[in-house]
Order: C-alpha cells, then structure tokens, then sequence
C-alpha cells in the first residue's frame, strides 16, 4: 500500500501530465536512448516554430523589439518544445503554457499600442529553476516544492526578486524546472517526478542541481534558462549538456526571496545566474537585469551597472593576441578522465594558436578547500534537511545519503566563526598567489582555465567529486563554462597501470569506460577573479569563438 507521501508525489505527477495539451503529447518509444534525436524529428511544431526555437535571445529579443515576430508566436513555438522536453527528459515541475500566451499577447498588445519593447527581453520566453517564485497572478498560484513533498502544494505569494526583473523587462514565464531533493547534488531526482534525464543518452545524468534547467535548454525547449549554483549547480548541468553557463560572485545578481535548502547559511553563498547555448546570450541576460537597478530591491546586490569598458579592453587584447591566462588540468586531489584533460589540452591549443600566452598554473590547497565546504554544508549537523524530509516521511535520495556523513554533529557558533575566519584566509592566501603569478611573469593575468569536473558528462548515481567546482565557490569566483567537445572512444583511451592520488581518485578513475561515455559533452570554466563577470564572460566568448574557428575546413 502507498504510503501518504508517495500519494502526495503521485497527484503532482498528475497534476504536471495534466498541464500538457492532449495534443501536445507523445508516445515514448520503449527502447529510445536520445531525446535530442527524437524530439528533433517529432511532428509537433511546425516549420516556422521550428525555426523560432533554433535562434539565438539575442536574434530573437532583435526581432520582437522591430516587429518581425510576435511574443505569441514565439512562446506558442517554446512552449510546444518545453512540452516534448517534459516528456522526454523529466525536465519539469510545473508547466503553465495558458498563462504564458496570456502573458505574451498582453506584450503584443503594448507593442501595438506603444510601437516600442517593453524593455530589453520583451516576449522572450525563459525558463526558471524551481526555486525562483512567480507570484500569484489571476486567481492562478504556482508552486515552489524544490523537490520536497513536504512543500507539495506552497503558493508562491511574490516574486522573486530576479522574476520581478526578468518579467519587468519583458520576459514571458512557462515553465519550473526540475531540481534534486535538498539541491545539494550533481545529479537531477526527487521522489515527486523521478530521476531527470540527459537528452543525449538517458543513461546519463543531467547534472544537478540545475539539471531540469540543463536539459530544458539542451532540448531547446527553452533559449535561456535560469540556475543557481552553491558547488557548481549551474557549471555541472551546462557542461553536461553542451551549453555556456555563468556562476556570478555573490551580489551580483539578484537572490533575493528565491527558495533554499539551509536558507540563512552565510558561509559559502548560493548564486544565481543563466545558461543558454552561447556567450552572447548570457550577456543578454546579465545586462538586461543590471538594467533594472536590482540593488534597489536587493540588498545584497552591489550597485554596480554592466561595464562595458571591461569586455571592450578584453575585445581588444583579444584582437591583438595579448591575453595573458593560466591553465591547469589537475587539482591535486583528483585526475580527470581523458576526455576532459582533452577538453583542457584543446583550450590551451587554440589560444596559443592565436598568440596569447598561456602559462601553467599550480592549484592552491584546492583539498582545503573542498574540505572547508563540505564542513559548512554540514555545519547545522543535517538539520534542515532532515526537518524537511521528515515532515513528510520521505526517504532521502540515495545521492544525499552518499554527501552526508551522519557522524557529523552541528556546530557551534565559535566553530562557525572559525570556518568563516578560515574561508577568508583561504581567499587572501589565494589572491596573493594570484599576486605571486604577476609579479612572476611580469603582467597581469586575466583568467584561468580549468577542468569543470573531473568527468565528461557522467553516469546515474556516478558524480562523486565536487572539487573542481566547490573551490570556486569558496573563492566566491566568477566562472564561465565554455563547452568544447565530446568524449571519442579511439581517442580518449583510459590510462593504463593506473595508481590512484587517493581513495576518491580511485572511485573516479574506475568509472571511466571510453565505450560508455563515447559522445558525452566535455567542457572547461574560465574563471576570474571576485566579480569579473564582463571581464571573464569575454574570454570565454573568445574562446568559444576560437574553437568553431578550429572545426572550420
């Protein structure tokens, strides 16, 4: 007999089929491995629609703002393909295609009227994580559950700060995507839908805890999507579905009244921020919400405009072949498989390749690091989440029963200033490094490539090391994910005789099979300094640039 929570999560799965048109849905062939190959064939859209969901925001935003496309038509073609993505990958949470063309031809009729955009994003429609909150609207109420049944049925009584912005600039709402219990994982599943898939293969994880956003994308069912990232919540789903992403530092976009796991944990912060299938449509949506002066609605958010003069001077130095960058393929803790050193090795080629200078770089105590925060994730002793999954009886899912040690106990206040003493230390101790590196090779260095993860995109239940991304977040860096290739069986042989760094690096190099993983996506992250998001979205969009250039006849 089911028990009371799994009938809770069985009329949410319901109510989420339910909110997909009759003739929207799809049979799912019994023995399909790659949504991105069927969803692409499927009769669903027609040719036009199909041609909308295959531009860039940037292209798209251009043709809304002189009339060439209407907000209907575009968010009829999106939310069509969010529909088939739902089907196909799990991908969802909650779907509202009704109120979405509402909302879109609100936003034709003010063109009509006014012969203008209502601001930079008019009509686009983006897709949300399931923790930004859209406030009630029409009588209709929208859900945050983020993977909780306990939260099953919470009506979001406001926006979010950032769905405030986003919708004052003319963004059109369709969709919530799917996220694991707690967020904490690289992985994508909760006892209310199940396990999200990657389009690739379903075989394959999504990635996590952005994951719905990830495969959303992929599948272009949606053009921008909107993530957050604590231990890599927005770079792990973008490099594993083939996508740019952006972790901002802290303060730099708005979080406020969004949804949380351990929500007044200061420590290390969680961050917010887009992916989408090219750098230039990251800035699209950085800029389009700097616009909107979120610092006056956020108090956290540093008042500090798009500056354009930073990604002119990257432009220029990129022109010239005078970037100065650092890479480095190894954390010291835990080898990555073949192809992403691969990834690495194919970065560095291309930047030299075009004159700019690229020098290796040691990683400091990135051990550290990872130990610090696995600490101050822990630091309320599993508190909260086990309030949350107690409250409805729910078991915890099996990738956060392997991050939580249960011997961990809370701790106290002095302990927790401790952590925050040494995080700060840790940060100087790494710009002095920084420093070090200048005075060393005699300028300054603009960013640093590095491995996203130590695997290419991964299987279920198989992400086990956070390292190459929860540093980052100690650091409170910018980060750029950048992807670049696919993992080749005749190309990405496993290292034979191979003796592993340490227990983890043993686990993660057994995993490595070059068969399996033949054709998973594989990138890297630039990163940048404390809050270098034009800066370093620059480099990265250079690198990008490079990159198609090589794969050109």
């Amino acid at each position: 007999m089911a028990t009371d929570w799994e009938k809770k999560a069985a009329a949410a799965r319901s109510k989420l089929n339910e909110s997909i048109p009759q003739d929207w849905r799809r049979v799912i062939p019994d023995n399909h491995v790659a949504a991105i190959d069927h969803v692409a064939s499927c009769d669903l859209l027609t040719t036009r629609e199909a041609e909308i969901i295959q531009m860039s925001a940037t292209a798209l935003v251009a043709d809304l703002a002189n009339g060439r496309l209407k907000s209907a038509e575009v968010t009829i073609a999106f939310c069509k393909r969010a529909a088939l993505a739902i089907q196909w990958t799990n991908c969802g949470h909650q779907f509202f295609p009704d109120e979405a063309l509402s909302q879109a031809k609100q936003l034709d009729e003010y063109f009509e009227k006014h012969g203008k955009p209502i601001g930079p994003l008019h009509g686009l429609p983006i897709s949300l994580k399931d923790q930004l909150r859209i406030k009630v609207r029409n009588t209709i109420g929208h859900e945050t559950h983020m993977g909780y049944i306990s939260w099953i049925g919470r009506i979001d009584e406001e926006d979010s700060v950032l769905t405030a912005m986003l919708r004052k600039a003319g963004a059109v709402f369709y969709v919530k995507t799917s996220v694991p219990q707690t967020l904490m994982t690289g992985e994508t599943f909760n006892h209310i839908i199940g396990r999200t898939v990657n389009p690739r293969n379903k075989a394959w994880s999504c990635g996590g805890s952005s994951g719905g956003e990830g495969a959303m994308v992929s599948l272009r069912g949606g053009v921008i999507g909107i993530g957050t990232d604590i231990g890599g919540s927005i770079r792990i789903p973008a490099a594993f579905n083939f996508l740019y992403g952006i972790r901002p530092s802290h303060g730099r976009i708005p979080y406020g009244k969004m949804a949380n796991s351990m929500e007044g944990q200061e420590t290390v912060h969680s961050v917010v921020g887009p992916m989408a299938h090219s750098a230039s449509d990251l800035r699209l949506l950085m800029t389009s919400v700097l616009n909107e002066q979120p610092w006056l609605y956020d108090s956290k958010v540093i008042p500090m405009p798009w500056r354009v003069h930073e990604e002119e001077a990257i432009y220029r130095k990129a022109r010239l072949g005078n970037l100065s960058l650092a890479f480095y393929e190894n954390d010291g803790s835990v080898q990555p498989h073949p192809p992403v050193v691969r990834a690495v090795d194919m970065v560095v080629s291309c930047l030299e390749k075009a004159g700019h200078t690229v020098r290796s770089w040691q990683p400091y105590r990135h051990d550290l690091a990872v130990s610090l925060v696995g600490r101050v994730y822990v630091s309320d002793g599993h508190a909260d989440v086990s309030h949350e999954t107690g409250a409805s009886g729910e078991p915890l899912i099996p990738n956060v029963v392997d991050l939580f040690d249960p011997d961990l106990s809370a701790v106290n206040v002095n302990e927790l200033w401790d952590l925050q003493s040494q995080k700060w230390k840790y940060q100087m101790e790494y710009l002095q490094k920084w420093l070090e590196f200048e005075a060393t090779h005699g300028g300054e260095l603009d960013a640093i490539i590095a491995p996203v993860a130590a695997t290419a995109c991964v299987r279920h239940n198989q992400y086990r090391y956070y390292g190459y991304s929860t540093a980052i977040n100690l650091l409170d860096w910018t980060s750029v994910v950048v992807p670049v290739t696919f993992a080749d069986k005749d190309v990405d042989k496993a290292i034979p005789d191979y003796s592993p760094l340490n227990d983890m690096d043993g686990l993660v190099h057994k995993e490595y099979d070059a068969e399996v993983y033949h054709g998973a996506p594989v990138a890297i992250q630039v990163l940048g300094r404390r809050l270098s998001e034009e800066k370093t979205l620059a480099i990265a969009e250079e690198i990008g640039r490079l990159l198609d250039s090589s794969l050109t006849p």
